[in-house]
């Protein structure tokens, strides 16, 4: 079972969105935390960074929550942060928030 800890700054963008990419969310915090392996539709590591991204999809959006684990293998992780969260319109997005998380990730530790 791993810990999953939640910024304020993740609670708030997940607060802004409606019911459903709420509840979806929480649905996926619950798998995150009892499964030690997890679907790559859901969970996937970013390419040169220390981040993973979960992705929450709603018809034809994509929002994407930006988190980091406690060990260099998703499998064997014990904690979760999850940073930030932001909608997916490009590729482009990833840039800003990955800054984003790491500034947040700076002020949380």
């Amino acid at each position: 079972m791993r810990e999953i800890l939640i910024t304020p700054e993740c609670l708030e963008f997940i607060d802004n969105q409606s019911d459903r990419i709420s509840t979806k969310f929480y649905q996926l915090i619950e798998v995150i935390g009892e499964a030690k392996i997890v679907h790559s539709n859901f969970v996937k590591k970013l390419v040169n960074t220390n981040f993973y991204e979960l992705r929450i999809k709603a018809g034809n959006e994509i929002r994407v929550i930006m988190f980091t684990i406690d060990h260099s293998n998703f499998a064997e992780c014990t904690k979760v942060v999850c940073l930030n969260g932001f909608q997916k319109k490009s590729t482009k997005d990833y840039l800003r928030a990955i800054k984003t998380a790491e500034k947040i990730l700076n002020d949380y530790l």
